[in-house]
């Protein structure tokens, strides 16, 4: 059964003119008008605020721009199975986070999120500089039982499905820069990283971890990110919702987690692939430890690795390494 505030809040943001009555939420959820208006007194404290029209009822007029855990379960409520959800003000890394909540036997899956994180991780190790401006830090987990050879995709795979989640939720067209970068027009606005541990050839738990720049404001960055750094909201040209955001990346990510467990992924891939790709037809250079490669994108193969044709007029593919744009000289992250 829900929690109260999860309830009273869902039929809030579900009701057709906007108002609910006092005496129809009393009846559904079994306590007296006077605990129900306990309830949003309680909710007014955290942030939200309510009309209260005679005849009418009550109505929702503001919720609190940080992550609030009962209203992402509220605009949850429709799944059939909602996962569990962990909402934490500060935390080190939400992956950490995920790696003591598997050891201490969490049942999967997860999703854990965090308005701020001390020790951002990004890829090699890299800290992911994670301020509480606005910003949303996730990190999913779950127990796929997957043969490891089949993970060569999923980063890209996860990361296509949050870009058309994007495209959709802010109206402005986001790009996918292979191999685990979402950008606007050669700037950053969000990194992923995927962590797995492996028994007996076999993806045991699998952790997804997903820091986006929501809400912040590039000049609150640290100057060497200003920029090369962009939140969805400069972007788009307003702010967002971050709740309700949070609510809708949570569905797009179990969706596509399953279509690709499921194996029923790989048109829907190219697909989208064709559509968010940054790099193809561009200068890039690829550097793999020591070495660096010249030569221009052409695409990925069906494995995921980027297919490059250097400037000696060779095709290589590599299947990890870091990638700058050329003509601009942007940094992989």
């Amino acid at each position: 059964m829900a929690p109260t505030e999860v309830s009273i809040l869902r039929e809030l943001l579900v009701s057709d003119t906007g108002y609910v009555s006092g005496n129809k939420l009393a009846k559904q959820l079994g306590l007296s008008r006077v605990a129900v208006w306990m309830q949003l007194q309680k909710l007014t404290k955290q942030g939200f605020e309510f009309e209260a029209a005679r005849s009418r009822g009550y109505r929702l007029l503001k919720s609190p721009p940080q992550l609030h855990h009962a209203l992402i379960q509220a605009h949850l409520a429709s799944r059939a199975k909602p996962p569990t959800i962990i909402t934490l003000e500060q935390v080190d890394s939400t992956n950490s986070e995920a790696s003591r909540q598997l050891a201490s036997g969490s049942r999967t899956p997860l999703v854990i999120l965090a308005r701020e994180q001390t020790q951002g991780r990004g890829r090699r190790g890299r800290v992911w500089h994670s301020p509480p401006a606005g910003n949303l830090y996730s990190t999913f987990v779950f127990r796929p039982k997957l043969e490891p050879a089949r993970l060569q995709d999923f980063t890209l795979w996860m990361g296509l499905n949050v870009c058309e989640l994007i495209a959709n939720f802010c109206a402005v067209e986001p790009g996918m820069k292979w191999p685990n970068d979402v950008y606007f027009n050669g700037r950053k606005a969000g990194g992923m990283l995927t962590e797995a541990r492996i028994d007996a050839d076999e993806v045991h738990d699998l952790v997804f971890g997903l820091g986006l720049n929501l809400n912040a404001r590039s000049t609150d960055l640290p100057k060497d990110l200003q920029k090369s750094a962009i939140s969805l909201s400069e972007a788009a040209g307003s702010p967002l919702d971050v709740n309700r955001f949070a609510a809708a990346l949570i569905g797009r990510v179990l969706t596509a987690c399953n279509r690709f467990f499921e194996g029923d992924y790989r048109d829907k891939f190219a697909e989208l692939w064709q559509r968010f790709d940054v790099l193809r037809g561009q200068p890039v250079s690829v550097t793999q430890g020591d070495r660096s490669v010249a030569g221009t994108a052409t695409g990925i193969d069906d494995e995921g690795s980027l297919i490059v044709r250097t400037t000696a007029g060779r095709t290589e593919r590599f299947r990890a390494g870091e990638v700058t744009l050329s003509r601009d000289a942007v940094p992989a992250a």
